[in-house]
């Protein structure tokens, strides 16, 4: 069992289920993300659903699968480059991996990150990260307005979900490819949801980004 995670073929399974984890977290963020296009009082009863026990208790697996991922996207990276060149994956044939995405997984996976921390200090260090140290939660329909009040960085976070949209439409489907569904009738399929997945996902946070700007500004 050792062996195996330790393996090269091991990391790249561990690597695989720790972004479908992520991928489900993503679809449940924007769900509950988009109770601010409901109103002040929508978003306040899923920031208090957000800070019951259960979830919170969810907040270190979080963490972990992030970390867990962030770790071997970095080893596998490196060691794919000394071994293959520029072929970050393993698959049967060049075309699959053909893409700008798929050459390019780890400059979006740092863009990615980057703007998950500058996210991190705006939200969850104002809101999570006071709660648990016995502080004083900020209100988060405040928090919305005052981050994206700022045209600038409403841009930042726009530039961050077409960076992540880039790396869900090779990502989604390259990690299904990894745990087994690699076959020549499975894997169009796999490449259309994710393209649909990864759509859904971006447009979905975009528009609450763009929600909120105009909404802090007046405009609606």
């Amino acid at each position: 069992m050792g062996n195996i995670l330790t393996s090269s073929i091991g990391k790249k399974l561990i690597m695989s289920i720790s972004g479908l984890f992520l991928i489900l977290f993503l679809l449940i963020h924007l769900l509950a993300n988009s109770a601010y296009l409901f109103g002040p009082e929508a978003f306040d009863a899923v920031i208090e659903f957000m800070g019951s026990p259960f979830i919170v208790i969810m907040v270190p697996m979080l963490a972990a699968g992030f970390a867990i991922h962030i770790a071997y996207a970095v080893y596998l990276t490196l060691y794919n480059m000394k071994a293959r060149g520029n072929q970050r994956y393993e698959v049967s044939n060049k075309a699959q991996t053909d893409s700008w995405a798929s050459r390019n997984m780890f400059v979006l996976g740092v863009i990615i990150l980057g703007v998950l921390v500058f996210h991190l200090s705006h939200f969850w260090a104002k809101m999570q990260l006071p709660e648990f140290t016995g502080g004083h939660a900020e209100n988060g329909n405040v928090l919305m307005e005052q981050t994206f009040g700022n045209i600038w960085i409403t841009i930042c976070y726009l530039i961050w979900f077409a960076a992540l949209w880039f790396h869900l439409t090779h990502g989604f489907w390259s990690a299904f490819q990894t745990v087994g569904a690699n076959n020549e009738k499975w894997l169009p399929r796999l490449k259309a949801v994710s393209y649909l997945y990864s759509t859904f996902i971006a447009v979905g946070f975009s528009i609450i980004a763009i929600f909120a700007y105009m909404k802090a500004n007046g405009i609606i």
